[in-house]
């Protein structure tokens, strides 16, 4: 596997506001931006995908990175040293859509176009599960906070399966009218948020199996959705250009969206672009089509960055559960791990 650090790419990691001058985009050391992260070097290029890149996920401990999209492989890549590759995961029969790591980190959840969920032990490399329910494409994974065994999966077939990973079969599915794009659990794990292409978003209550309540605001289909670390909000990546926060408390007021940002663009590939909040909650981020990644300021909603290096869409987004570096894969085939301050 390829790993290149380019000098060019030290501008990644300064924030907008600086003039060219000041970037540093030389190889004299003493006159690029400081350091503020433990990776090598302050922009990591990963390469050797074979296809378009679709999901990046860190691992919790933050030492691990795993990757996946078109060419049907999980890549699992270390966060140290020269960010070598140092297994992959085979098995999917078509393209990979999601992935997502449980919050014990021992298991890896994977979603693909072959209409499996599959379920994967980080420790051996195997698979223990593959959850079969879904009678189309798998758009999206997420698993429980809370409760290691609780798993929600949804797809183009119009269904949300909810799995207990110790059986086979769904434990409960919730119907869409629509083909669902996005889901993830509330911070307790009795509600599900999904997004579709009908631009809604739908809180469901696992104990009644029934819709809760809709979140309406965006124009176009919903593509990520991610619940913030105190899990009190949702992110929402959609369509429509904007991306949007949710409050998603119990007794939260009837009009639940609360933070509007813009800058990112979806395009006619209508690729699902995900999104992320930085562990503090203090800032965000999002996949978009016009090859940058954006991270905005929560309280002020502007822009902090806006980050070149992409060839292609920015499909996935996300930060570093303990340092300041954000990841991001895209579909020239590439992963960046980047230092912000």
């Amino acid at each position: 596997m390829e790993v290149k650090r380019k000098a060019e790419y030290m501008a990644l990691s300064v924030p907008l506001k600086k003039p060219r001058h000041e970037l540093g985009i030389v190889c004299d050391m003493g006159s690029a931006p400081p350091r503020t992260s433990s990776l090598m070097a302050a922009i990591m290029q990963l390469s050797g995908h074979q296809g378009d890149i679709l999901s990046g996920k860190f691992h919790p401990d933050g030492e691990v990175l795993a990757t996946a999209g078109m060419d049907r492989q999980i890549y699992f890549w270390n966060i140290s040293g020269e960010c070598d590759n140092f297994g992959v995961l085979t098995g999917h029969t078509n393209a990979i859509t999601d992935l997502h790591f449980s919050t014990d980190g021992c298991t890896l959840y994977s979603t693909s176009a072959d209409k499996t969920v599959m379920c994967w032990d980080t420790m051996s490399g195997q698979r223990v599960k593959k959850l079969r329910g879904h009678t189309s494409f798998v758009n999206s994974v997420h698993s429980a906070r809370r409760g290691p065994t609780l798993v929600v999966s949804g797809g183009d077939d119009c269904a949300i399966h909810i799995w207990d990973v110790r059986r086979k079969k769904p434990a409960t599915t919730l119907q869409h009218t629509f083909q669902v794009t996005a889901v993830t659990f509330n911070d307790t794990a009795e509600q599900v948020i999904s997004g579709g292409i009908d631009n809604d978003l739908k809180v469901w209550d696992l104990r009644k199996n029934g819709l809760l309540y809709r979140m309406r605001g965006h124009n176009d289909t919903a593509t990520g959705l991610c619940l913030s670390p105190d899990g009190s909000y949702v992110l929402s990546n959609a369509m429509d250009n904007t991306l949007r926060i949710w409050d998603v408390r119990p007794f939260a007021p009837q009009e639940r969206c609360v933070k509007i940002f813009q800058g990112h663009q979806h395009n006619f590939e209508n690729i699902l672009l995900r999104c992320s909040w930085s562990p503090d909650g203090r800032k965000v981020t999002a996949g978009s089509s016009d090859r940058h990644v954006y991270i905005w300021d929560t309280t002020t909603r502007h822009i902090l960055y806006k980050l070149p290096g992409h060839n292609g869409s920015v499909n996935d987004v996300q930060f570093h559960p303990k340092e300041p570096i954000v990841m991001s894969v895209s579909n020239d085939k590439q992963i960046f791990l980047g230092e912000i301050e």
